[in-house]
């Protein structure tokens, strides 16, 4: 098969990579020209055979939605746009609204496997019609791990269902994660625990925790064994977010990503408003001493080196 790759980054140069070794035919388009087969979008559509099937790996939110736009207008009927990226779930539905005026179909498909994927393969999770499935089935197949197509790619649902269910899987990924750090600051703080790393490797076969990321935190461990000089700021890429946003709206509980995701929020504040609140209310009321803000980082200063030599 086919297929216009837009967005040749780490993920999209990797899918490239893949389809290429499954014999697929791809045509890279991607603003830097040292990484693009083609001059530009216009280009990249008159290199493709009719109809034309054109995967969008671009950045979410406007970058996407700019490609879609510009891909309405140079398309034609019965060719096929699918949006591998991180797009909201709820873009979607504009997505497919402008193209299908032009009769052009249309796919979310969440994308899991990271830099991994090359040689591991992808998890695919994708939305919309039969119809337009069955045509990119084949790049589907080259992507997913190899084994049972249904462990490695879903057809989740109507548009937006692909895009949604990797939002949710994102949000367990942050509680996951958030587990598998609090279980090693635990381990750390604890004297009779000489070997930290050795502890989570043991975890990794046998036990009910067991996972690729516990694996990946393995490889960290032995990288790093004591995380030293690894800053505790830790960005977000939107999913959490809307994954809660979507509990509060459909009334479901879910403390664990919430809470997790509020600890990544937590992590970029050098002093936190919420807890100089506290420390000032526990003076008040209790006439307990309110530290300055460098006495807090001199004792965060000791707290850091302490915990450097329990690791």
């Amino acid at each position: 098969m086919q297929l216009g790759l837009i967005g040749l980054g780490k993920m999209g140069a990797n899918m490239r990579a893949r389809l290429q070794r499954a014999g697929h035919q791809v045509i890279g388009y991607d603003r830097d020209p040292e990484l693009s087969d083609v001059a530009d979008l216009p280009a990249l559509v008159t290199e493709l055979t009719v109809p034309r099937s054109v995967w969008v790996m671009v950045p979410s939110g406007a970058p996407t939605r700019d490609t879609v736009a510009q891909l309405a207008d140079l398309l034609e009927r019965d060719d096929l746009v699918i949006d591998g990226g991180n797009s909201r779930f709820s873009d979607d539905l504009e997505h497919a609204k402008v193209l299908s005026a032009k009769g052009i179909g249309y796919l979310d498909c969440g994308v899991s496997g990271g830099i991994w994927g090359l040689d591991n393969g992808y998890g695919l999770m994708a939305g919309g019609p039969e119809k337009w499935i069955n045509r990119a089935m084949p790049i589907f197949d080259a992507l997913r791990p190899d084994g049972p197509r249904e462990q490695g790619f879903v057809h989740a649902g109507d548009i937006g269902a692909g895009h949604y269910a990797k939002m949710v899987h994102n949000g367990i990924e942050y509680g996951l994660m958030a587990a598998y750090a609090e279980g090693y600051e635990l381990l750390t703080k604890k004297d009779i625990v000489k070997d930290v790393p050795g502890v989570f490797t043991a975890w990794s076969r046998g036990t009910v925790v067991r996972s690729w990321l516990l694996e990946l935190m393995v490889d960290a461990l032995a990288e790093n064994p004591t995380l030293a000089g690894v800053s505790d700021y830790t960005s977000d890429s939107g999913e959490g977010r809307w994954t809660v946003e979507e509990a509060i709206a459909n009334a479901v509980p879910m403390p664990v990503i919430t809470s997790a995701l509020f600890a990544r929020f937590s992590s970029r504040q050098d002093i936190s408003r919420q807890m100089q609140a506290v420390a000032a209310l526990r003076g008040q009321f209790g006439g307990h001493h309110v530290m300055s803000v460098e006495e807090g980082r001199r004792r965060r200063g000791e707290s850091t080196s302490q915990s450097d030599a329990a690791g």
